[in-house]
């Protein structure tokens, strides 16, 4: 019986970490989480590209099936006429045409072209047509299996999600209730950065959601692309491609201004930078937008949006 008793405290002590140890799991967890959610914003700007190239693929296949119709109508005509007069047409052109025998094999000549360059023009088109399909169905397969991708890490973020919540359920409760609505002073900061910046303090405690960009929820490079939005400037929804994508340049610590981005985790998550070391954020599932120290984590990076 005391063996008994002494393996059920040792399995109920293994079973019942610490709630430090429950938190340090829950950190850990939410970050490869959001390093995930980011790539899952990657496959996002890819079938949004993938998608643009489907439309602009068909819309060149109008103007390449019209010169294909062209074409074959082209060829229809040379083949009656050659059906019609077979060699007899172009010998009468040479023996019986008007003018002398130099000027009428000068016309045959112009003729043979003539021809020649339809043959050619029915090749080439037939060819760029042809290239034309193939390259919107490539896309399209293309497309499917991003599709496909897509769908399989929405799952698992999905299911992480779930495992995270009950891990802070089980260290906290219940999972943390949405911020409260910011109603303090907002920097007067002139300039896009400014636009910016005030943006991001208007969705403070509005909760984070993976793969969001507003109006109600936001996830971190969601939140910064859309406080850029506000400004007039386009970032890409995806913290890495914000990092090292053309839309921003990089800057020294020393330099940060209000509406800076700061980069942690080499791209696994960013930061609007709003002064006095502060920064604007959407950190983690379960927890609202907050304003907070820009060293509550370790910055990799800083940017300025051009």
């Amino acid at each position: 019986m005391a063996l008994a008793l002494t393996g059920t405290a040792a399995t109920a002590a293994h079973a019942e970490p610490s709630k430090a140890e429950l938190t340090k799991k829950i950190d850990k967890a939410s970050d490869d989480l959001e390093d995930v959610i980011e790539s899952y914003n990657g496959v996002k700007l890819d079938i949004k590209k993938t998608q643009n190239d489907q439309v602009v693929l068909a819309k060149s296949l109008g103007p390449a099936k019209a010169a294909l119709k062209v074409a074959q109508a082209e060829m229809g005509d040379i083949a009656s006429t050659a059906y019609k007069q077979g060699d007899i047409g172009t010998m009468n052109v040479v023996l019986e045409g008007p003018g002398n025998l130099l000027d009428r094999m000068t016309v045959l000549e112009q003729m043979t072209r003539d021809r020649q360059r339809k043959i050619d023009n029915f090749v080439s088109t037939t060819q760029n047509y042809d290239q034309r399909q193939a390259a919107l169905k490539a896309a399209e397969i293309k497309q499917q299996a991003q599709a496909n991708e897509l769908a399989k890490r929405k799952k698992k973020i999905e299911s992480d999600i779930e495992k995270l919540y009950e891990m802070r359920t089980a260290a906290f409760g219940t999972p943390t209730s949405p911020g409260s609505k910011y109603n303090g002073p907002i920097p007067n900061i002139p300039g896009s950065a400014g636009k910016a910046v005030a943006y991001a303090y208007k969705q403070i405690g509005k909760m984070y959601q993976f793969g969001a960009g507003g109006p109600d929820r936001f996830d971190c490079s969601g939140l910064t692309s859309a406080a850029w939005a506000a400004a007039g400037k386009s970032l890409p929804h995806k913290a890495s491609a914000q990092m090292s994508g053309s839309s921003t340049v990089p800057i020294s610590k020393s330099d940060l201004k209000p509406g800076d981005l700061i980069i942690f985790r080499n791209g696994g998550h960013v930061g609007l930078y709003v002064g006095g070391g502060m920064m604007i954020d959407a950190y983690r599932t379960g927890e609202p937008v907050t304003k907070r120290s820009m060293n509550s984590m370790t910055p990799t990076a800083f940017r300025r949006v051009k």
